[in-house]
């Protein structure tokens, strides 16, 4: 039987070329996960293969390469997970916030209403005790009044009207009196012209 044999020598180095692609695709992936989380990206077996530039064969069949994935897979799992909840008790936290603020303006806007609601009916109360206390009869002699004096008031404004004017004149007239007696008053106070 002839069994060709390698060479020991070319075996170890086709071994440690393997290994150091191996180990450079694994670099890649650790480094693809680093900047999936920077960049908070979702981590899957396709982005990382895509970024790492490995196959995702590669990424189920290395142990390593499995493990890293499912790692930042969980963490990004348990990050998103403890984001949604924590955003969840923001929203609770402002509903609730809303929930009492309406809930006192509810409280407020009660109180007014029934505030306004018992003044109303007071002055609607006072309304109808002043309409009780009022006949026709009554009605009609105090609207007849009402007009007489109106129509009094009227003439009263006229008549002042006109003895205001007279008044005017009067004084006007008294004013032209006391020149001409002031006038007289001086002519007599002057010596008379020797002849």
């Amino acid at each position: 039987m002839n069994t060709a044999t390698v060479p020991e020598p070319r075996t170890a180095a086709a071994l440690a070329a393997r290994r150091r692609k191996t180990e450079a695709a694994l670099e890649r992936v650790h480094q693809a996960i680093a900047r999936l989380r920077r960049e908070k990206a979702q981590v899957s077996v396709a982005a990382v293969a895509r970024r790492a530039d490995v196959s995702r064969t590669f990424l189920y069949d290395n142990a390593e390469a499995r493990a890293a994935v499912a790692a930042a897979m969980a963490q990004a799992g348990e990050h998103r997970s403890r984001t949604l909840a924590e955003q969840d008790d923001e929203r609770e936290a402002t509903w609730r916030e809303r929930a009492l603020t309406a809930e006192n303006a509810l409280k407020t806007a009660h109180t007014e209403i029934l505030t306004q609601r018992t003044q109303i009916g007071e002055l609607l109360g006072q309304i109808r005790d002043f309409q009780a206390g009022w006949t026709e009869g009554a009605i009609q002699r105090i609207t007849t009044e009402n007009t007489t004096l109106k129509q009094r008031v009227r003439q009263l404004t006229t008549d002042n009207r006109t003895l205001d004017e007279r008044l005017k004149a009067a004084r006007s007239n008294l004013r032209f009196q006391d020149r001409r007696v002031a006038d007289l008053e001086a002519r007599i106070a002057e010596p008379a012209p020797k002849s």
